[in-house]
């Protein structure tokens, strides 16, 4: 069962990676407010950011802090090409909203440049735990061998608890961290309040199948609950376009439905592949990432049913 399930999460994403690329242009940063650029709701497999993440920057009267850094050095390398079209001032910070590969394996490049990578500790630690077991497995994610080829791991310089604050000149960037485990235990939020612009990293995903295998879902909820009491207009998801608290509440929504269904379901069916077939019958229709609904799957419900 394990081995099947895992070539089944490996072919789906091969399939994923091959038919997005088809004739894919690169996507390009786009302008959310005078200060935020974000790449937003980026097709899938999109060469330079290989698995949709919405990396972006916040521009402030004396620097530019990057938020992720997508899922290798090569990626990071094309992504301060699109930030040099935007803006010549220096990029000094780089925040990981947390260590997931799509989300902070780039970060190498920007250290080489002496760029200061900051994030909460938990990431910290997750990165250096499972940051090479990454790199030595690109076929796991269906990416070719020498995918990492010129990427290392490189942690946060800077780590923090609950709540760090960034001065750009003239705009503060608010790094939070709500005290309960979400997506990962050392998930974060960046917040620009004179802004109004909030990246949550994957703590939000829209009209996007969300990542679950490790996340606490109670606590996940809890950390959707305190993004919305924000009330923040522009809402940058890990995943997906831009949003509002309405994909908030679709994303609460979401969890509970697959949750539900996924325990009664995977009680009684143990094949990955009719699994996945009846979940995506019941669950919200969304336009992107339906093969992390076999990851889900595969690393969260049907493990603990053989246990």
């Amino acid at each position: 069962m394990k081995l099947k399930t895992t070539a089944l999460i490996i072919l789906s994403l091969v399939l994923f990676l091959v038919q997005s690329t088809m004739a894919q242009p690169r996507a390009e940063l786009k302008k959310v407010t005078e200060s935020v650029y974000s790449y937003l709701a980026v097709p899938g497999g999109t060469p330079g950011n290989a698995f949709s993440a919405n990396a972006g920057i916040i521009i402030g009267k004396d620097a530019v802090l990057i938020v992720d850094t997508l899922t290798s050095a090569g990626e990071a390398e094309a992504f301060m090409a699109d930030i040099k079209k935007i803006t010549n001032k220096p990029v000094r910070y780089v925040v990981n909203t947390h260590f997931h590969l799509d989300h902070a394996l780039g970060n190498s490049y920007f250290a080489d440049k002496g760029i200061t990578i900051i994030g909460h500790a938990k990431c910290r630690d997750a990165i250096i735990t499972n940051g090479s077991q990454f790199l030595e497995t690109p076929d796991m994610f269906g990416l070719p061998a020498d995918f990492w080829k010129e990427t290392r791991t490189v942690s946060p310089d800077i780590t923090f608890e609950r709540e760090m604050l960034i001065d750009l000149g003239n705009l503060t960037v608010k790094l939070i961290h709500s005290g309960i485990k979400s997506h990962t235990a050392g998930s974060v939020i960046v917040h620009v309040p004179e802004q109004n612009v909030l990246f949550t990293g994957d703590i939000l995903f829209t009209d996007f199948h969300p990542y679950l295998a490790e996340g606490d879902l109670p606590g996940w909820e809890k950390n959707l609950n305190f993004i919305s009491a924000l009330n923040v207009k522009n809402i940058i998801p890990g995943h997906g376009p831009l949003s509002t608290n309405k994909d908030i509440e679709a994303m609460k929504t979401y969890l509970t439905i697959f949750d539900k269904n996924a325990k009664e379901l995977s009680a009684k069916e143990k094949d990955i592949e009719k699994l996945t077939s009846a979940m995506l019958k019941v669950l919200p229709k969304l336009s992107n990432g339906d093969f992390i609904v076999s990851m889900n799957l595969g690393g969260r419900y049907l493990i603990k049913s053989e246990k």
